[in-house]
């Protein structure tokens, strides 16, 4: 079915799409709208108003999202498998159970998202501001990260392990229990580190500069 500029807040849709069919959006407000449980495996949304969505165990296996907004959108045990999201807003967006495996999200806005106890491995993340969002437990291990802002992020338990990151900001992130093995954040901005980040990227990549900056942060001159 297509919807193509329709006026669609606040309506319950469940039971208004059919089963087993692709599912088109475009230029749509759905905020506030009751899509919890729905089939929109291969949906696309193009330009929506998604704020505050409810698309709880949704099917979203391979869904596309461009452009619009969707903060607050719940995605609570959604299956997000191979789904995309450019240049969306999802800020306060929640993801806690979600299915992740093999997402993507590019040039998002997703300043305090939740994506704590998402389930999946190999979901990307570029060129999105994720500051203050909560990514405890998220595995990356071997992701490429560029223009990736975590600044304040809670990054508890994550796994790092052999990530690139390029052009990113860790300013003030937390670190408890995260691991950086074998990790490149020679292009990343650190920030400050305290004892406890320090230790938290334990067997990590950094450049001379940013060295001569950890050190210099505790009196000492390298010359």
């Amino acid at each position: 079915m297509n919807f193509d500029g329709e006026d669609l807040s606040g309506k319950a849709l469940t039971d208004r799409l059919p089963s087993g069919e692709s599912h088109v959006f475009r230029g749509c407000d759905l905020t506030e709208a009751d899509l919890w449980g729905a089939d929109l495996a291969g949906a696309t949304f193009e330009s929506c108003a998604l704020d505050r969505t409810d698309f709880r165990k949704a099917d979203l296996d391979g869904a596309t999202f461009t452009g619009g907004g969707g903060m607050g959108a719940r995605f609570t045990d959604a299956d997000l498998l191979d789904a995309s999201f450019s240049d969306v807003d999802l800020s306060s967006a929640q993801f806690g159970g979600a299915l992740l495996t093999d997402a993507s999200f590019a040039g998002c806005r997703m300043i305090g998202a939740s994506l704590t106890t998402s389930r999946g491995t190999g979901f990307t993340v570029n060129r999105s501001n994720l500051t203050l969002a909560d990514l405890g437990g998220c595995s990356f291990r071997g992701a490429e990260f560029e223009g990736v802002r975590f600044d304040d992020a809670d990054l508890a338990k994550c796994d790092f392990t052999k990530v690139t990151m390029t052009d990113c900001r860790l300013i003030g992130a937390r670190l408890f229990q995260t691991t950086f093995a074998g990790a490149d954040l020679r292009g990343a901005d650190l920030g400050e580190l305290d004892d406890t980040r320090l230790r938290a990227l334990a067997g990590a990549v950094i450049s001379q500069a940013q060295a001569a900056a950890i050190l210099a942060g505790r009196g000492l001159t390298v010359v």
